[in-house]
């Protein structure tokens, strides 16, 4: 269990072995969170698809990675059996100790699939790969929710999907004390809905489609390569591929949501802790 100067934060990956950013970016934000607030945080990593690990309730804080595939094909696998097993034990835990929630966060493919197994919208098959630095619009809750409420509104960040979450059952949501906090890029030219791009689904709760871990660093990585560079051109034209290149570092885009949406996490989740130690 945590002593009273230590938060213990649980990494549950969901990449399956596939290469990928996102792992290296939460572990950085992670370290540059304990150097910002002169605490230990210990974290641990839990390899759910590939090796069957999985976290138990002795965690302070849950981050819930992006992975590959899709998210409608795994249902009822022995891997999201035991994944939602914990997310259940976490919930009722939450019930049971209000003043001493732990706190998850949902990144991409984990959003996926957590709102296909609990109800909170319709999950389905984009038209065409999402990939690239992307506006993100707010609603109204999302302009005042601790996580968003200082970034712009359009808000930028890395989207990589092919899937979507669409169609949100607003009364669940809102009868858990949640609201979707942002939505896709409004394209009155395409008659298709817009996608939702955050829920918060309760205090402790939150989901995003986007990957607020995602860097400068990784992007370019990504970027650079010839598949994705493919799909930029392919879907938004050159000039835009180059746009995005150029715009990495912009302190005001993705470096933006980076430094802002996972440390105020954590901070959140910090604070709750301490002020429950307090009482």
């Amino acid at each position: 269990m945590s002593s009273e100067n230590q938060i213990n934060i649980a990494i549950l990956d969901l990449y399956e072995g596939v290469a990928n950013e996102g792992m290296r970016g939460i572990r950085q934000l992670i370290e540059e969170f304990e150097a910002d607030c002169h605490m230990t945080v210990k974290y641990q990593f839990f390899d759910l698809r590939q090796k069957a690990e999985i976290a138990d309730l002795n965690f302070d804080v849950y981050i819930s990675s992006g992975g590959p595939g899709s998210p409608l094909e795994s249902e009822d696998s022995f891997w999201e059996r035991k994944y939602f097993g914990l997310m259940d034990d976490i919930k009722a835990f939450n019930e049971q100790h209000p003043d001493k929630k732990k706190h998850v966060l949902l990144i991409c493919h984990s959003f996926q699939i957590f709102c296909r197994y609990y109800g909170y919208g319709a999950v389905s098959k984009r038209k065409s790969t999402s990939f690239g630095v992307m506006p993100v619009h707010k609603t109204f809750e999302g302009h005042h929710d601790p996580l968003f409420r200082s970034l712009s509104d359009p808000m930028w960040a890395v989207d990589s999907r092919d899937y979507q979450i669409t169609q949100a059952n607003v009364q669940k949501i809102e009868a858990g004390g949640g609201a979707v906090l942002c939505i896709e890029k409004y394209r009155p030219h395409v008659d298709l809905e817009r996608a939702i791009m955050a829920i918060r689904f309760d205090e402790a709760f939150i989901g995003m489609q986007f990957h607020p871990e995602a860097d400068a660093v990784g992007m370019r990585m990504y970027l650079l390569r010839e598949d994705k560079k493919e799909i930029v051109i392919e879907k938004y034209g050159e000039k835009k591929y180059w746009d995005m290149l150029d715009h990495l570092n912009d302190p005001d885009k993705i470096m933006l949501t980076y430094s802002t949406v996972v440390p105020r996490f954590l901070m959140m989740a910090l604070r709750h802790r301490l002020s429950s130690i307090a009482l």
